[in-house]
């Protein structure tokens, strides 16, 4: 009962950060500009967006065939069918609770495909790592193309407004570094004392396992058999989150004109909001909205533009997530069935 308390409380915390973020984007607009938005849902292409959704169901099925690639190694080569409904799984399941995706999936391959847990979720976070290895080369590609755009924005959205409010006047930059190494040296200090007392820790010990279930995992990446395929899936699953973006950008006239620059700049800038708030409600359409003003884009059509690329794909994993978690079960039935 605790438990499931907790996660209650859990995904209302989540819930409410992102209606949050909806309520401070909104409250500084007028009535005129929320019917504007209404307003561009109503003359938005929607074949652009439906182009958009194919391109991330395939992203989707690709990660599929990229996590076989990596519990093959071990033994284990779970049919493309199940590994998809798993990967849909996940995500549903991340839209409720973070991480719970992680271990939805690994749960539906123990028991429809016999592949252990703790090996699949070694993959799983290998995974994860190569993600975020992707999307941190996609955020220095984008910095570096757009440095002069992004640094005027933020000396004139985040420098600007902290020094007039606080009256800054030493160098801040110079003061993080001072307190990234500050809290460094604490952090050693704190372990060399209580190293002991650390190390029979709950959560030590489950951040441990962790970690050796993440060495397992890079231990099957060495072993793929075609590492060239390998990375040709990963490239292309961020390919397609790219392309599957800035394809809603032509589904309204005002920001059909932009380049693939400004997709860069939205995906980049847009995958930080779904780190930061679960699912990317509220926060995502709002960053979309502030990056797109860098392009002349007014806050307005790219809030709506926002809204149309987390919406579109949001649909669709709880769609293809939901009908997963019904066939899955049946078509299972159907084979036992069979082979008895």
């Amino acid at each position: 009962m605790k438990n499931k308390l907790i996660a209650v409380a859990r995904f209302l915390l989540f819930m409410g950060i992102g209606f949050f973020f909806i309520w401070l984007f909104l409250r500084n607009l007028s009535t005129d500009q929320r019917k504007e938005i209404m307003k561009s849902f109503g003359y938005a292409n929607y074949w652009w967006i439906s182009l958009s959704v194919a391109l991330g169901i395939l992203s989707h099925y690709l990660r599929a065939i990229r996590w076989r690639m990596l519990l093959e190694p071990m033994g284990y080569l779970p049919g493309k069918r199940n590994t998809f409904f798993a990967v849909m799984i996940g995500y549903i399941a991340n839209l409720a609770l973070p991480r719970l995706g992680e271990v939805s999936r690994c749960t539906v391959l123990t028991r429809y495909e016999g592949v252990p847990f703790n090996k699949s979720f070694g993959t799983v976070i290998t995974e994860r790592a190569i993600d975020l290895a992707m999307f941190v080369a996609l955020f220095f590609l984008n910095l570096a193309l757009q440095f002069d755009k992004l640094s005027n924005f933020i000396d004139a959205k985040v420098y600007t407004p902290l020094e007039q409010k606080f009256h800054l006047t030493m160098d801040l930059s110079g003061s993080l570094k001072l307190i990234a190494l500050g809290g460094i040296i604490l952090v050693a200090i704190i372990y060399f004392i209580f190293r002991k007392q650390i190390a029979r820790n709950k959560y030590f010990i489950k951040f441990w396992n962790m970690a050796l279930g993440f060495l397992e995992g890079i231990k099957s990446l060495v072993k793929v058999k075609r590492l060239w395929l390998f990375a040709f899936y990963s490239f292309s699953i961020w390919a397609l989150y790219l392309i599957m973006a800035y394809l809603v950008f032509f589904s309204l006239p005002e920001t059909a004109h932009l380049g693939i620059d400004a997709g860069l700049a939205a995906l980049v800038f847009g995958t930080i909001g779904i780190m930061v708030v679960q699912g990317g409600i509220g926060i995502y359409p709002a960053i979309v909205a502030e990056t797109l003003v860098l392009y002349s884009v007014v806050a307005t059509k790219g809030y709506a533009l926002g809204w149309l690329i987390w919406s579109s794909q949001t649909i669709t994993i709880i769609i293809l997530g939901g009908l997963s978690l019904i066939i899955l079960p049946i078509i299972q039935k159907k084979k036992n069935y069979v082979e008895a």
